[in-house]
């Protein structure tokens, strides 16, 4: 397997971080995460329109740019390390791989050319109030009423799910249980009988929402009861974007309280220069280094189709959850007292850290599925 980044995709990154850094700096992710949307539309249609980058993922059969997860990684990476607050995730990771792996090729050209073009935002609700993210956990049911069907029940968690303008919806036939009876759907946001309640979360920067479900009009995405597995194989990918993600957010906090104790006198020297300072330093980039190592080999495995990618992908999670909370620990403690402080930025990525933890299940639950899945 390709394990390195050719210079195309270099160049491509450095383009992303210097757009993400202009459009993304503190000042603004403060001012959006103080917002009940969390983002700014006119911002979000302008990013897109410049960049192009919630066509990245999307194949140019349905007017998108045709790159792979490689490159997908590499946008979410330099995202996570400027926190910017857009529905970038929940659009182009959960609603586009969930499209893609359950829709028909004509429902694909209806719902993807306008995600491309970032005329629409989007998001995927499976989730449900017990906070599982397996099939089995699935309650909301979907009965068939004349050419559609009718949506009753709730999803709990939902990225983006208070601003998103479609939805796609795991939900099961009455009465099935397990994997049997899944299929996925797609809400317009404005139907009747959906409820959107903004949920009040430790991560400011990444909104979360609880959707209520009373005979709501859905369209079938795909075939019916046909659903299990485009939904491990979708959250398969959205955990191995999640973990690029987050070892962007890890490589930020990492250099940034680098610069922090280099620049900090005391004693008459820098802090840098002491051997605790040191220790957490170097602790830092190894854990880091290791952590990006599983999520870059990770991406190359989802676009390779590699065999080993179930227990991969939750390597790439397990891994990547444990080194940016870590790191996070290291740069609070390493700012010293101001690092528990509002005004310092270094608590933005702290929650955002902590949440992506838990999000998609923990180290430990992606630990047991990787022993689980591990075919050697």
């Amino acid at each position: 397997m390709r394990f390195s980044f050719s210079n195309e995709q270099e160049e491509f990154r450095s383009s992303v971080r210097r757009a993400l850094e202009a459009r993304s700096p503190t000042t603004e992710v403060r001012k959006q995460m103080a917002t009940e949307a969390g983002f700014d539309r006119e911002g979000w249609k302008k990013l897109n329109q410049e960049l192009g980058l919630t066509a990245i993922h999307i194949p140019e059969a349905y007017d998108g740019a045709g790159f792979g997860f490689g490159e997908l990684g590499i946008v979410l990476e330099e995202m996570g390390r400027n926190l910017l607050c857009a529905p970038f995730f929940s659009t182009a990771v959960l609603a586009t791989t969930a499209i893609l792996n359950a829709g028909t090729d004509e429902q694909k050209k209806a719902l993807l050319p306008k995600i491309a073009a970032g005329e629409i935002t989007a998001t995927l609700a499976f989730s449900e109030d017990s906070g599982l993210n397996d099939a089995a956990s699935v309650a909301m049911t979907a009965t068939p009423s004349g050419a559609g069907w009718k949506l009753d029940g709730a999803k709990s968690f939902v990225l983006d799910g208070q601003t998103a303008d479609l939805i796609v919806v795991l939900a099961r036939k009455p009465g099935s249980k397990g994997e049997d009876g899944l299929s996925f759907f797609t809400v317009d946001a404005k139907a009747a009988g959906l409820g959107r309640t903004p949920l009040k979360t430790m991560d400011e920067t990444r909104k979360m929402a609880r959707l209520t479900f009373k005979g709501v009009d859905a369209k079938l995405l795909g075939a019916e009861g046909g659903a299990a597995a485009p939904f491990a194989k979708t959250m398969q990918q959205i955990i191995v974007c999640l973990a690029n993600e987050m070892v962007g957010g890890a490589e930020r906090l990492r250099e940034d309280a680098l610069e922090y104790v280099k620049m900090r006198m005391q004693f008459g020297r820098s802090i840098a220069s002491f051997q605790t300072t040191k220790n957490k330093a170097a602790d830092m980039l190894v854990d880091v280094e290791m952590a990006k190592s599983a999520a870059y080999y990770a991406a190359a495995a989802l676009d390779e189709n590699d065999d080993d990618l179930p227990a991969v992908a939750s390597l790439a999670k397990a891994t990547a959850a444990e080194a940016y909370l870590q790191t996070a620990i290291h740069a609070v403690q390493m700012h010293g007292g101001i690092g528990f402080t509002w005004d310092n930025d270094t608590h933005l990525w702290f929650k955002r850290a902590k949440s992506s933890e838990i999000l998609f299940g923990d180290a430990n639950h992606h630990r047991e599925l990787m022993m689980k899945n591990w075919k050697h």
